[in-house]
């Protein structure tokens, strides 16, 4: 069986698909990496609430936060529903656990 071969580049359809699949591999990466990183953050904003007696969340902020990346998302061609989604599901799970913390 003979592969396709790109007109573009010469590789065949498996080397393009292999190059996709490694940039989305090093996307994925860089997103976990972002990810851990905002989580720390977040864990310091967790602990500063629980000693200073805040509350876990911040709606107003929330809602703020959501309108902008919302706007972001659709700037950049990306659905902005899809966008909210996962941005709520970040939130819920900050606010988690900052409960957690003020609980301790």
């Amino acid at each position: 069986m003979q592969l396709a071969v790109s007109t573009e580049t010469g590789a065949t359809a498996d080397e393009v698909l292999t190059g996709y699949r490694q940039s989305i591999d090093n996307i994925d990466a860089a997103l976990i990496h972002l990810l851990a990183e905002r989580f720390k953050i977040t864990q310091a904003v967790g602990r500063y609430k629980a000693a200073h007696d805040l509350p876990p969340a911040d709606p107003a902020r929330e809602e703020r936060q959501i309108k902008r990346l919302r706007a972001l998302a659709k700037a950049s061609q990306l659905d902005p529903e899809f966008s909210e989604k996962f941005l709520r599901f970040v939130i819920d799970e900050v606010i988690h656990h900052h409960e957690r913390l003020r609980e301790e």
